[in-house]
């Protein structure tokens, strides 16, 4: 069983860092119950990865019996976490105020982009605003061309979702040991500065300039970057430190004296250029026979669908098949507890009636249904 295995997640169901939360969550042994739309019944697909693992009930709560059975649900629950703007929960009579009265233990998470106050609260954005805010944005790509959306893995997952799944485990462990819920405000803005710690603390050290395309990991080194093959795929290098870089010389079979300043900037494009013509000599898979493995600090540039079928990642099992559909593994891995998927994502509304029955509604369950309180798949 997963580290969490005791521990009951309420999920205001919603998109993005939110879910991915509780899919964290759940995968670490968690029983997460997704509360739905009641419009939102019977839909869902074995591809929504976020759901998997998780219980679904609909609930309408803009009604107030519908905030009832949130009220229910919390009584037994350690986790609530949501990711409305400022204020949604609160206007449904759900705010952290009123249910941790009701349950003092309880954390209570809120994911958004700006944050739960500040002159922007309450504007609507996206991954690619709540990054450029916090100075990440700016500091990626080609100085010559406007950067570029890097996904939307930065504010959305490791800045949004993955830090409130990090701050729902501190809660956990001060509810271990005080006996006190709280309110966790979790901001992407916040969330991807604290990702790009290190380069600010370059930056106020005088070795990293506030210019992308300009230095060590953006780029700009000739030795960490990535390079077009003679097939037209890529190889990435990270050849930082002095015995990669010469181990890269050694089997690229570089010897020019221009190559041994290795941190001059001034350098670095023209030999960008002179390893962008060398790279270009062999196929990816060439280079691969040549660096894989060693200690140059190198890795195929792979599609997703070839990292799937990467030999590294199928021994240690990094993807997985459920239902058809081939997705991350749980991770990381414990040496005593294991996380795994209890099953694939179900449709909206599949678990309403059980979780009805488990809060001693079971009566009222018909009258629930035709009174569009609740609904099921």
């Amino acid at each position: 069983m997963g580290p969490l295995k005791d521990i009951k997640v309420i999920e205001m169901a919603g998109i993005g860092p939110a879910p991915f939360c509780g899919m964290i969550l759940a995968d670490m042994g968690a029983e997460v119950i997704s509360v739905e739309r009641i419009t939102a019944a019977g839909r869902g697909s074995s591809a929504d990865i976020a759901s998997r693992g998780k219980k679904s009930i609909s609930v309408d709560i803009r009604k107030p019996e519908g905030q009832d059975i949130i009220k229910k649900l919390v009584k037994s629950a350690d986790v609530l976490i949501e990711g409305f703007r400022p204020g949604v929960m609160e206007k449904n009579n759900l705010g952290p105020d009123e249910l941790l009265k009701i349950n003092t233990k309880l954390i209570f998470g809120r994911m958004t982009g700006w944050g739960q106050s500040g002159p922007l609260a309450n504007a609507a954005g996206h991954d690619i605003n709540y990054i450029a805010l916090s100075g990440v944005l700016g500091a990626i790509g080609k100085k010559d061309t406007p950067p570029p959306p890097p996904l939307n893995l930065i504010g959305d997952f490791g800045g949004g979702g993955m830090l409130l799944a990090l701050g729902v485990c501190a809660a956990l462990n001060t509810v271990n040991k005080e006996g006190k819920g709280q309110v966790i405000d979790a901001a992407m803005t916040e969330g991807s500065a604290l990702l790009m710690s290190m380069m600010y603390g370059m930056l106020n050290s005088g070795i990293w300039t506030d210019s992308r395309d300009s230095n060590l990991l953006d780029g700009a080194a000739h030795f960490y970057g990535c390079y077009e093959c003679k097939d037209g795929k890529f190889i990435s290098i990270g050849s930082i430190e002095p015995q990669f870089y010469s181990l890269l010389r050694e089997k690229m079979k570089i010897d020019e004296d221009i190559f041994d300043n290795q941190m001059d900037k001034n350098s670095w494009p023209i030999l960008r250029e002179n390893l962008e013509t060398r790279f270009k000599e062999k196929t990816r898979d060439e280079w691969c026979q040549i660096m894989e493995g060693t200690d140059i600090c190198f890795a195929p540039v792979l599609s997703m669908n070839e990292a799937i079928n990467h030999e590294h990642n199928v021994e240690r099992n990094s993807f997985f098949d459920m239902d058809n559909v081939i997705q991350p593994s749980p991770a990381p891995k414990f040496s005593y507890s294991k996380s795994e998927v209890s099953h694939p994502p179900v449709k909206v509304g599949t678990h309403t009636k059980e979780i009805i029955t488990s809060l001693g509604l079971e009566e009222n369950f018909t009258d629930l249904i035709s009174q569009e309180i609740i609904s099921e798949a």
